[in-house]
């Protein structure tokens, strides 16, 4: 029953570590490439640094309620799961155990034949737990996937409108960025889009 429990957290982090979003911004690049005076180079060169932002993916996969709600869903599926191939096996086991208490007055082909029986319900037992197992996996998959599609989505078009160049991830627990200004932590105000996004979807799907 361990492979019927859910890594959903841990699966959360790697799509945001994943997560490298680059938006160029067209009009700065332009400011750029027109402007000779050294005052406006400098100028470009500060916004330049103040284009690349990053978000903490330890705080997204945390506070982005839509993956709560994922992370809920999956897990009372895990559960429903496990509880069935629980109460199956114990019958097995009752099963079982009175065929031990009987097999002394049976013949040899009704032992047999019991055996065969009990061997087919084991396989059959173990076959549900793969079965189970793997839907588990596949709809993990298929909602971390959505997840990431949807922080990406938002990301890009965030990128586009505040003008950051490049959207980089940050993670105490995988670190791809030794050191991050908290100056450049974009993580709240991420957060609280993507959050009224998925909560305005909620509500219209209801309707």
């Amino acid at each position: 029953m361990n492979k019927l429990t859910t890594t959903l957290s841990t699966a959360a982090v790697g799509l945001s570590l994943a997560l490298v979003i680059t938006s160029c911004n067209n009009e700065v690049k332009k400011t750029d490439a027109t402007s000779n005076d050294s005052t406006s180079t400098s100028v470009s060169t500060d916004n330049k640094v103040e284009k690349i932002v990053y978000v903490n993916s330890d705080s997204l996969s945390e506070k982005f309620v839509y993956f709560k709600d994922i992370r809920d869903r999956l897990e009372a599926k895990a559960k429903k799961a496990q509880n069935d191939l629980q109460s199956k096996g114990q019958a097995f086991q009752r099963e079982v155990a009175e065929a031990e208490q009987k097999v002394a007055t049976m013949s040899a082909s009704e032992r047999q034949a019991v055996q065969e029986r009990l061997a087919r319900k084991q396989q059959e037992l173990a076959q549900l737990n793969q079965n189970a197992s793997n839907s588990l996996a596949q709809d993990e998959n298929t909602e971390i996937n959505a997840v990431y599609t949807t922080i990406s989505d938002y990301l890009k078009k965030h990128a586009e409108e505040k003008g950051y160049q490049y959207v980089l991830t940050y993670s105490k627990t995988n670190p791809s960025v030794i050191y991050a200004d908290s100056k450049l932590d974009i993580t709240k105000e991420v957060v609280e889009g993507l959050n009224k996004e998925y909560t305005n979807k909620k509500a219209s799907d209801k309707k």
